[in-house]
């Protein structure tokens, strides 16, 4: 049986992943900072779990020897969000996850996936390719971005399988309670009349948590096509639409007031992904 280990694994996505990954079969090691959160877990009596506070990091350890010599990682974790221009993106997490993932390959991890984000490709409109020029402009996507070139240059000299999972915009249950559908439901819940949001006019390229879960497995799992990936559907939609769609889906009615709130100044309005390295992944 596939030993796979997953980091964040109390995070948004890491759940879903790891709730996935034993449906399917395998053996996981989950590992986060926080034992406690990590016992309320539906998962936590099925996996080993083992505890890691990445601020605490000592690089004297050997963690694939840890980490019970894992067969290939899911790395989602990350410090910090979704406050993504704060400095220590660059200055703490970055250093940091680096000398993490750099320990686990040098003690003989071979199969790596990291999850990165659609803000690296930075002030770009339309439908954005894996191959574009990144000019991120935020600390986080600055930060990923980088940590994406140091471990892209680490497997170029040291022979490690690589996928980089770029993901564009999620929503669901889990969600970070400042966005924008974590909002929206909490509204809903109190039974708000109006719902402040932006104009509304940007156009972005959604997609469900559980999917995104299973596409994250999906390149995990293979290794005929590495490098960055797009996590996408796209599909381009307008967020008010989307979010108008997203009410009638659960039959739910709240007046919008659009334009209350200003657009945010580290996004293009129109920007999707390119999905076919993804849809390849997905036909194999």
């Amino acid at each position: 049986m596939k030993k796979i280990l997953v980091t964040g694994a109390t995070g948004f996505i890491g759940n879903y992943v790891i709730e996935q990954l034993l449906q399917k079969g395998y053996s996981v090691i989950a590992t986060s900072s926080s034992l406690e959160k990590a016992k309320e877990a539906t998962w936590y009596s099925q996996v080993k779990y083992l505890p890691l506070d990445l601020k605490n990091l000592d690089d004297s350890i050997d963690y694939y020897t840890y980490f019970e010599n894992p067969d290939a990682m899911i790395h989602l974790a990350w410090e910090g969000l979704p406050n993504y221009k704060e400095t220590f993106h660059v200055e703490e997490n970055l250093p940091r996850h680096y000398k993490f993932l750099k320990n686990l390959l040098r003690n003989g991890l071979k199969d790596i996936t990291v999850s990165g984000t659609c803000l690296e490709y930075g002030m770009k409109e339309g439908c954005l390719t894996e191959n574009i020029e990144c000019k991120p402009d935020n600390s986080y996507a600055i930060a990923k971005y980088e940590l994406w070139k140091k471990l892209a240059q680490l497997a170029n000299h040291s022979g490690f399988h690589f996928k980089w999972v770029r993901i564009f915009y999620i929503y669901g249950k889990g969600q970070s309670p400042k966005s924008l559908f974590s909002q929206l439901d909490n509204a809903l819940e109190t039974h708000e009349k109006v719902f402040n949001m932006s104009g509304g006019e940007q156009e972005r390229d959604f997609l469900h948590v559980e999917k995104v879960a299973e596409y994250i497995i999906q390149i995990a799992l293979q290794n005929k096509i590495t490098g960055v990936i797009n996590c996408c559907s796209g599909n381009p939609v307008k967020v008010k639409d989307f979010v108008e769609d997203y009410l009638k889906r659960q039959n739910k009615h709240i007046e919008l007031n659009l334009g209350y709130y200003p657009y945010n100044d580290y996004e293009e309005m129109r920007f999707w992904g390119n999905n076919l390295k993804l849809k390849s992944i997905k036909n194999d």
